[in-house]
């Protein structure tokens, strides 16, 4: 996602040729994944998705501060507030990592009512197993996307910190999954047992999927090889969000 902080409607100043600040801050972005997309002899160096962008495939390749927040806050989907419980800035000036700071501890402590937001993780949840995950029957557990896995915890992470986060600031601080966890189970939201096993669950299934993609393996394995991890995953799952 790229966003900028200047006035939209000015012209830049400097260059060989003045320039709106949309079309040079769209032509920035370009240049910017253009470079990111360099193959080199070991293949592309980084594959850029650019659909969490405001309105995605069909938004501006950049837009200003203002419009991202006023986007997040009155237009976005659930599961993009779900995204921005991760996002953090890579680059920019410290002042608008501020300004974009701010921008996501408000759009995460929005009012929202819990029962809308559980029924609408858990079917943005369900659609993702049906579209990604192992066929039904199959003898084979996709570690990111089937039930008990990686999505899963994930998912039931970014479910509490929108649920809470208005409540505690300590929620959003980080934006890595582990220490978000910390910060859940620190502000009594999950109990010691269910922090340990979404952790531990996470860490274990991020391990493996690293060593199989350098192996140049699919993320899956035979469906009995983590059935207790698994299992233990689906229970904190149900008890967060389909029995709480």
């Amino acid at each position: 996602v790229f966003v900028h902080d200047a006035p939209s409607n000015l012209m830049t100043i400097g260059g060989n040729k003045e320039i709106a600040n949309d079309v040079f801050f769209t032509r920035l972005g370009q240049r910017i994944i253009h470079i990111l997309n360099t193959f080199t002899t070991s293949g592309q160096l980084y594959e850029v998705d650019m659909r969490l962008r405001p309105s995605g495939n069909s938004g501006l390749l950049v837009s200003s501060l203002n419009a991202f927040e006023a986007y997040q806050m009155n237009e976005a989907w659930t599961w993009e507030h779900q995204a921005l419980v991760r996002a953090r800035v890579v680059a920019g000036s410290s002042r608008l990592k501020a300004e974009f700071e701010a921008v996501r501890a408000k759009v995460l402590c929005k009012a929202r009512n819990a029962n809308e937001l559980r029924d609408e993780v858990i079917a943005m949840r369900q659609k993702m197993r049906e579209h990604l995950g192992s066929a039904e029957g199959s003898e084979a557990f996709n570690i990111k996307q089937d039930a008990g896995g990686i999505v899963d915890i994930e998912f039931a992470v970014q479910y509490l910190v929108l649920k809470y986060a208005n409540e505690s600031a300590a929620l959003y601080e980080f934006t890595d999954n582990v220490r978000i966890i910390e910060a859940l189970a620190d502000a009594g939201y999950l109990d010691k047992s269910q922090a340990e096993v979404l952790s531990e669950s996470y860490k274990t299934y991020r391990a493996l999927g690293h060593r199989q993609t350098l192996q140049n393996a699919k993320g899956v394995v035979t469906k009995d090889a983590l059935s207790e991890m698994r299992e233990a995953v689906s229970n904190v799952w149900e008890a967060l969000l389909e029995r709480g």
